[in-house]
């Protein structure tokens, strides 16, 4: 199906509507026959509106690649993803077309998904439109918007109103390889558990205690799932992600991942002092340069690493080494005597990790650290370096730069002769190793012999592209937790405001404290994962939605097909929120904390909010005259890219609690490395990005590699199609996976490599 082309598939889906919808107009006035009947009107009707705005786009998109042999951008994903979502209307329109008139057909499980696929599609044609007016209002040839910073806020704060609950429910992951949508839904049910409890002081395992047994609503009402997935993305700042993604924190949860990893020799955590060394400049190393120990926001402190070895190695349990080591518990043990020592490996890996700046260590990276260290045979330095909002830029900087010198430094306490030093990253981490790398050659010091950056983000300025506008649907990256990770960043996030004993106890208190709580959500989580279902069942529903004579149990799916349409197009199911469907439930429900829209995570952001796609708001200014074509007004600039008669699904989370003003700490080469000037990306090493097709953050790829290319820099560019953003931490997951993290292995391998010798002329 998916090899149709764009034309052929339309006219399939356009004919099944036309008959699927003919068929129910003729089955009476039911209610459930008028609904199936309306919206297999609505498919045909946004499938032809969309064909012609993929058309351009497609069009046009080729000259956006990298070359012909990376055909990758931002416009070429958005058509996919259409496609995608084209595909499966087309096969679920095929399947009601055989069946309808079979007395197993379940109108009401069908109407469900064709409503949500067809608010899916509606979406997506926005989107599309939204594409072709970046591309009417970009630079020739760039992706990201460059012009007049009051149009880009004004378009994005358009585009940030759009409905995304759709995308969260039946339609979730529906983009990508079916085999990790099982992985994406599981995510899902336990944010949206974790998002009831993250206000109740809880944190670790006794939110996770008292989240797997309020998830059995989330995991049989997708509507009620993809509602308060977009309550949470829009409304909870970035404390609540810094909770959720350290859960691969937790001893528990990381000793269960790290039994399924390969075992190896050496994993040690290492404490560097922070005291000032000397380094040689490369231009004479006669001549050293200090390196000074981190000192931005909280003065010097040490720096933690972790040394991962599959074979025990020279110098890896010598005295000076293991007076570094930190303590972890019984995980410190993994280094045990052997009878002999493996030769230093000629190569090093210093690796840091992604997380959004904001969350994880080397620890929650450690499975896939190992299988690199097994197949490549080298030792790996993973950099732990200190998070935001607590320690913003240039923090982590500072220290990743700090513990790249210490080791190139220091190889032989490693393991390895260091005569080839590979940089490598993911996300986050792939953004540090550019910024690393460019730091080094300013200080004149050895630069890495290769850079492996897995879906980098290179670009942290504000700004807008069209792979941006996937993470409108994005489960993994939605656009608020992308601003509220940068703002963090940047430094534009508030101090966490939970309560001081919390901070005294530490990660480490926190977690045993957890522990001994863990009992007590279990009793407790065990009453609330029954109150979950009978608060399903009907018995406390408004006596005017449910009668009492249906059965047990009447989902959210089914009660649409009582409910009347809105006017302005936009699904009354679709825009409900938890709240909302608490307070036609019943008075009790209503006033619970976790499931109302407070001051707190509704109040406004404060100006020091650096937003990842937003310009400065005090540019938005309405220009009144209708003679004047003012850039500014978004009657004009935004809503002119709309057909007349077509209208969006507009979000009903009220106001989006997003940093609304940017910084121009942004536009620093050493946060976002896309703005460097050609002299400083001229001392970068070569380069190798591994992108995902479908990643947001795909065009901050395509966009560095092209800068690089026209500077004649070495670098190469793989797009991996199907898969998410973060891949990497997957990597068990799938056979896609699996293959995704061995391209990035072999990255690695050609950085290692000794380049063959030039043969001598005769």
């Amino acid at each position: 199906m998916h090899s149709m082309d764009l034309h052929t598939m339309t006219q399939s889906l356009v004919t099944l509507a036309e008959d699927n919808m003919t068929f129910f107009l003729s089955q009476g006035p039911g209610e459930t026959a008028r609904r199936l009947s309306g919206v297999f009107a609505g498919v045909r009707e946004q499938a032809l509106g969309l064909e012609p705005a993929l058309g351009r786009l497609l069009g046009v998109a080729h000259l956006f690649d990298l070359d012909a042999e990376t055909p990758a951008n931002g416009y070429r994903s958005l058509v996919h993803t259409a496609r995608c979502c084209l595909a499966h209307l087309l096969h679920k329109s095929r399947y009601v077309a055989s069946n309808r008139r079979s007395i197993f057909f379940r109108a009401s499980h069908n109407l469900a998904e064709l409503e949500a696929y067809l608010a899916a599609l509606t979406q997506l044609r926005a989107l599309a439109y939204y594409a072709q007016h970046l591309l009417a209002t970009n630079q020739p040839g760039g992706l990201f918007f460059e012009g007049d910073e009051g149009l880009t806020a004004d378009f994005l704060q358009d585009y940030i109103t759009l409905h995304k609950g759709c995308f969260y429910g039946r339609c979730l992951g529906f983009q990508f390889t079916p085999a990790i949508r099982p992985f994406l839904q599981t995510i899902s049910i336990g944010l949206v558990s974790f998002g009831e409890h993250y206000k109740r002081n809880e944190t670790g395992l006794s939110v996770a205690a008292s989240s797997l047994f309020t998830s059995g609503r989330f995991a049989i009402d997708p509507e009620l799932r993809g509602a308060e997935f977009e309550r949470i993305i829009q409304n909870l700042d970035v404390h609540f992600w810094k909770a959720f993604w350290n859960l691969t924190e937790i001893e528990v949860l990381s000793s269960l991942a790290n039994m399924a990893s390969v075992t190896v020799r050496v994993s040690r955590l290492l404490s560097l002092p922070p005291k000032a060394f000397e380094m040689p400049l490369i231009a004479d190393p006669k001549l050293t340069v200090t390196i000074s120990p981190p000192l931005a926001h909280t003065g010097p402190g040490p720096v933690l690493v972790r040394l991962i070895s599959y074979d025990l190695r020279e110098g890896q349990d010598s005295e000076e080494l293991s007076s570094l080591v930190k303590s972890e518990g019984p995980r410190s043990l993994e280094l045990r005597p052997r009878p002999q020592q493996a030769p230093p490996s000629p190569s090093l890996v210093v690796h840091i990790h992604g997380g959004g700046f904001v969350a994880q260590t080397s620890k929650s990276h450690e499975p896939y650290l190992k299988s690199w260290a097994q197949e490549l045979g080298v030792p790996i330095l993973s950099i732990d370096y200190s998070l935001a909002p607590e320690a913003p830029f240039p923090r982590a900087l500072e220290e990743c730069f700090y513990a790249y010198c210490w080791a190139v430094k220091n190889c032989a306490l490693l393991g390895s002769t260091g005569k080839r030093i590979c940089l490598a990253g993911d996300s986050a981490g792939g953004n540090l190793c550019f910024t690393v790398s460019l730091r080094a050659a300013a200080y004149g010091v050895r630069v890495p012999d290769g850079i492996m950056a897995a879906y980098p983000a290179t670009m942290l300025q504000s700004t807008a592209s069209p792979s941006r506008l996937l993470s409108l649907m994005d489960p993994l990256l939605p656009l608020s937790v992308l601003t509220k990770c940068v703002s963090a960043y940047a430094g534009g996030e508030t101090e966490d405001h939970s309560d001081s004993d919390q901070k005294a106890l530490g990660m480490m208190g926190l977690v045993r404290r957890d522990t001994a709580l863990l009992f007590r959500d279990l009793r407790v989580g065990a009453s609330s994962w029954l109150n979950s279902f009978l608060e399903l069942s009907g018995h406390k529903s408004h006596p005017k939605s449910v009668p009492m004579a249906e059965p047990m149990r009447r989902s959210v799916s089914e009660a649409a097909l009582a409910q009347p349409e809105d006017p302005q197009g936009t699904d009354p199911l679709k825009s409900l929120t938890l709240h909302d469907l608490s307070l036609k439930g019943s008075s009790e429900t209503s006033n619970s904390p976790e499931l109302s829209l407070s001051t707190e995570t509704l109040g406004p952001s404060t100006p020091s909010d650096v937003n990842f796609l937003l310009g400065p708001e005090d540019a938005r200014e309405e220009v009144e005259g209708q003679d004047e074509l003012s850039t500014r007004d978004r009657g004009h600039s935004v809503g002119a890219a709309f057909p007349e008669g077509f209208h969006p699904r507009r979000s009903s989370q009220g106001p989006t609690r997003m940093p609304l003003y940017s910084s121009p700490i942004a536009k620093n080469p050493f946060m976002s490395p896309l703005l460097a000037p050609d002299s400083m990306l001229q001392s970068l090493p070569p380069v190798h990005i591994v992108a995902c097709a479908l990643d947001p953050m795909l065009d901050d790829s395509v966009m560095f590699a092209r800068r690089l290319r026209s500077l004649g820099k070495p670098v190469t560019l793989r797009v991996v199609e199907d898969l998410p953003h973060g891949f990497l931490s997957l990597a068990a997951l799938c056979r896609e996976t699996r293959e995704a993290a061995a391209l990035c292995v072999e990255r690695i391998r050609q950085v290692l490599t000794l380049p063959a010798p030039t043969p001598s002329p005769v």
